[in-house]
């Protein structure tokens, strides 16, 4: 078993889960253990951070890291999963949208507020998690969480999809701010693509594509690209 231990900034690919990744990059590297400091929806793109080995002993310093998103939101349409992936619960008419309106509700979001989780997330009640209960047709209460949207940066020129630039605490679900808006301006809206371009201070710049590492099953050119937990980092 390999004994090597760090850091590892992926590109994470649409389609596969975070913990698709966490098992891939663990046969790889044929180590023991292998983390991430928060998880992407399969859907979504971008910075994952993986502890690789002794490293996952740092977990807990990464747990209040603010995240940053590129999030595109298309009008017209509303889904349960409040994605592109889900199934369409309502239909609207993009044309009718009063464009001054929806600048003044997208910067509604700035600054902290409360935020529920959607039915379909990984958060557990009773031992069991949203997607789960969603899947067999039920709906529970959920406890509202407190967040807070530290930029959020409008691109209205291809509208019916818009694109926005979030920077967000931990725990923030954009897909919830999509689904959101849609209900603001009386027009159904979902998440249509969505890429974490920064993960706390590690950025899309220092993520390795991940597809192209698995490709090549080269383990030793995996290992390249970890770097070393700073002392301060590291418990125990």
């Amino acid at each position: 078993m390999n004994t090597i231990s760090g850091i590892l900034i992926v590109d994470k690919p649409s389609g596969w889960t975070s913990h698709d990744v966490v098992k891939k990059t663990r046969n790889l590297l044929n180590v023991s253990k292998v983390g991430h400091t928060g998880t992407l929806d399969p859907m979504a793109t971008g910075v994952l951070v993986l502890l690789i080995g002794k490293a996952t002993k740092s977990a807990c310093l990464f747990e209040n890291d603010s995240k940053r998103y590129l999030a595109e939101v298309t009008f017209g349409w509303a889904t349960d999963t409040y994605d592109f992936t889900g199934a369409t619960t309502a239909t609207g008419d993009p044309s009718k949208v009063n464009i001054n309106h929806l600048k003044d509700a997208i910067k509604s979001f700035q600054g902290e507020s409360e935020q529920i989780p959607p039915m379909f997330s990984a958060v557990k009640i009773g031992g069991k998690k949203l997607y789960q209960l969603a899947r067999s047709g039920k709906t529970v209460i959920r406890k509202p969480r407190k967040i807070n949207i530290k930029k959020i940066e409008p691109d209205l020129s291809g509208f019916p999809r818009i694109t926005l630039d979030i920077e967000c605490s931990k725990g923030t679900y954009i897909r919830t701010i999509s689904h959101s808006l849609g209900e603001m301006i009386g027009c159904p809206a979902h998440l249509s693509a969505l890429r974490r371009t920064a993960s706390g201070k590690y950025t899309i710049e220092e993520a390795a594509d991940f597809l192209t590492l698995i490709e090549a099953e080269d383990q030793s050119n995996l290992e390249r690209l970890i770097y070393p937990v700073p002392n301060r980092e590291i418990i125990g």
